[in-house]
């Protein structure tokens, strides 16, 4: 019998592979996947250039989508797997979906919520870092340095 071990370490390498899709894009390359009982219910990566509009990040998107596959929206249970930490703006959306859990490669050391204060995130959302954190880093580094 085959059975498919699941770690925060598997689901962030999904979210990898949404952040080089928008690599390919041209995108800032940040991923995200939305995962609720060990099944990922939404993949998304950044879509601003694309979309022309600066909401469409790769957490945004997300949680649109989990929202629809959960019909609802609240996404109690579920846990947020991004490359990259959350802005303040994707980070108080996570309040509001009352997500249970936040796991992150990288932090932001420019424009992360815990710049500002932890207290973004529901009180009851719980948070991991640094989760493949240099293979999440180096996908940004190397963006911005072909881009200057």
């Amino acid at each position: 019998m085959e059975f498919t071990v699941f770690s925060d370490e598997s689901f962030m390498r999904e979210a990898l592979k949404e952040a080089r899709l928008a690599l390919g894009k041209d995108e800032v390359p940040i991923g995200a996947v939305v995962v609720c009982e060990n099944r990922i219910i939404a993949r998304a990566h950044n879509l601003t250039e694309q979309l022309n509009d600066v909401t469409a990040h790769a957490e945004m998107q997300a949680f649109t989508a989990a929202s629809g596959f959960m019909g609802g929206k609240y996404l109690e249970g579920c846990t947020l797997y991004v490359t990259i930490e959350p802005c303040v703006m994707c980070a108080g959306a996570s309040f509001w979906t009352q997500i249970s859990r936040i796991v992150y490669g990288a932090d932001d050391i420019k424009r992360g919520y815990s710049l500002l204060s932890s207290s973004v995130l529901h009180p009851r959302t719980r948070v991991t870092k640094g989760v493949l954190a240099n293979e999440c880093a180096t996908l940004m580094k190397d963006f911005f340095r072909k881009k200057r």
